[in-house]
């Protein structure tokens, strides 16, 4: 075959990429202004451009700076973060069915959130102001990479690690941390109860702006740490003795991408709650229409799922006014039948 008749092909393919990519990037930013102009109070284009430039009234301005802002950038944060741990996690398992909550990586994290909330007046008490918004985020990304240590310990077997069994660790540490989230919920106080009870549902409401830039500064520096291993994951695709022979250091890759995913999660988690099933339904979105060769499928899944989790948020937001659904129904709403889909078409169910 001659270069003429292989380049209109490759331009064809480079175009339609391009093409998708624009497309993700427009429907952010659509998406992302109507999570800020929609509401029990409308704004207009006019009054958003003019809460910018200083010019507009005090209640509009407080609505867009202390509400809707916060909110939408955290939304953006945990959706592009959830969505690119996904993929790489997908990736780096060789399986479809993977993402920070089926493995464990959520669960460990909610654990460390539930125990800072229910049992944090014996040592917060002790802790300087300054550090307490720290809190946290520090707790759930020490939990979620204890159990990421954990489940990756577990799931090797005669010193490589073996997917079917991280799977099921996984599931079995869900479980126990269930367990422990049930407990601690059981003793908890009434004010401690109807947080844990909203906050384990997902939502994104309570986000100030000193907890949103340090948790979503986290899962930014974290999102692009894991685009370096887009040649990595691309090579895990053809087996790990393969890629091994290609001169990766298939456990060093493992590990480290384990750990920044663990991170990232845990950055999402301590602030939004454990919202479902983005980090498993933006890949495969994003995988239909850029491909799987992992440089564009991972910036395609965080947009993916940034669009996804802002779309959801848009939804429960507006549903039934002025009460507001947990965003974690809407995801699973979507997500459930999803993966249902997925288990039927992968021969898993």
């Amino acid at each position: 075959m001659t270069l003429a008749e292989t380049s209109p092909r490759k331009v064809r393919t480079l175009s339609r990429q391009q093409t998708v990519f624009v497309g993700l990037v427009c429907a952010v930013i659509v998406i992302a202004l109507a999570e800020i102009a929609i509401g029990p109070v409308p704004l207009s284009l006019s009054e958003m451009i003019d809460t910018v430039t200083g010019q507009a009234d005090p209640m509009p301005t407080a609505i867009v700076t202390q509400i809707r802002a916060p909110r939408m950038v955290l939304g953006l944060g945990v959706g592009l973060s959830l969505a690119m741990c996904g993929a790489v996690l997908q990736g780096l398992l060789r399986n479809p069915l993977a993402d920070p909550g089926l493995i464990g990586i959520s669960g460990g994290a909610s654990a460390a959130v539930v125990i800072v909330i229910v049992l944090g007046d014996l040592f917060i008490g002790e802790l300087p102001a300054a550090l307490r918004p720290y809190l946290l985020p520090v707790a759930a990304f020490f939990g979620a990479l204890l159990v990421t240590a954990l489940i990756l310990g577990l799931s090797k077997k005669n010193g490589e690690m073996s997917v079917g069994r991280l799977i099921l660790v996984g599931v079995a540490i869900n479980s126990i941390a269930g367990a422990g989230i049930g407990f601690l919920t059981y003793i908890s106080t009434d004010t401690q109860l109807r947080d844990l009870t909203f906050w384990s549902m997902g939502s994104l409401a309570k986000s100030g702006w000193l907890a949103v830039l340090i948790s979503v500064a986290i899962m930014a520096v974290s999102s692009l740490a894991l685009l370096r291993f887009t040649r990595a994951l691309d090579l895990f695709q053809l087996g790990e003795r393969a890629a091994f022979h290609s001169g990766l250091d298939v456990m060093r890759i493992k590990f480290t991408a384990c750990g920044i995913c663990a991170l990232a999660v845990g950055a999402g988690v301590s602030i939004a709650g454990p919202i479902g099933f983005i980090g498993l339904v933006a890949p495969h979105i994003a995988r239909m229409l850029v491909g799987g060769a992992h440089r564009a499928l991972l910036p395609a899944s965080a947009l993916t799922g940034a669009v996804l989790l802002l779309g959801a948020d848009l939804i429960v937001r507006n549903v039934a006014p002025p009460q507001e659904l947990p965003i974690g129904l809407a995801t699973s709403l979507i997500g459930g039948p999803f993966f249902l889909y997925l288990l039927l078409r992968t021969g898993k169910l």
